[in-house]
């Protein structure tokens, strides 16, 4: 699939699934009930135990259905290692311009972290696809509709904080897409292997976030 035929299906599903540290025998559950729910991407975190197994595995199995990229990279040595296993896109808590022309290099998605106007602009410049706004906890859903005048032309999504309550609120305020992580993956759910739960959840998400895009 090319880079702008990815992108799309990205933005066209507006979820990034942060999938972080579960038990490796859990992993395969937890991807098949996002899925089935809605999910159209899934970021592996590099800190999970055989992470570049894992990511080079669910894409082999699910790849059809959804995106699969690697998160928290923070440099352009575990990039590619990431995009040697396959990854689609290269999710990252900070901005590394060195990791972000590898990316573009490969011609996999670039999604570096930011916090600030100055950030989101030279990341951008740098040439990544989507600017992950980070901790979105900490900025709230104003930060976006204020961002949106003088850099509306820049496609930017929140991680850290989106739950089903402010998900919409993001997107109508301009986010082409949102990162959701343990308010997506119940951990307690996980353990019992209740998996009906997070196929429940990603189906809200899911629903809310097209709600909201039906209403722009």
């Amino acid at each position: 699939m090319k880079k702008w035929e990815m992108l799309n299906q990205l933005i066209e599903s507006g979820l990034v699934a942060v999938i972080r540290r579960p038990k490796p025998e859990y992993i395969e559950h937890i991807v098949d009930a996002l899925v089935s729910g809605g999910v159209g991407a899934l970021e592996i975190t590099v800190d999970t135990t055989d992470a570049y197994h894992f990511i080079q595995k669910i894409k082999r199995k699910f790849g059809h259905l959804a995106l699969v990229g690697a998160g928290t990279v923070l440099d352009e040595q575990t990039a590619k290692v990431a995009i040697d296993a396959d990854a689609d896109f290269i999710f990252s808590p900070v901005f590394d311009v060195k990791t972000v022309q590898l990316t573009n290099r490969y011609g996999k998605i670039s999604i570096p972290g930011v916090m600030t106007p100055t950030e989101i602009v030279q990341a951008y410049q740098a040439g990544a696809d989507i600017i992950k706004v980070f901790p979105a906890s900490a900025l709230g859903v104003n930060y976006f509709r204020e961002l949106r005048g003088p850099l509306g032309h820049i496609p930017m999504m929140p991680t850290g904080g989106v739950n089903l309550e402010n998900v919409g609120d993001y997107i109508r305020n301009g986010a082409v897409a949102v990162g959701v992580g343990g308010n997506l993956l119940d951990k307690e759910a996980i353990e019992q292997g209740r998996y009906d739960v997070l196929f429940q959840t990603a189906q809200e998400f899911a629903g809310a976030i097209r709600k909201a895009k039906n209403s722009l």
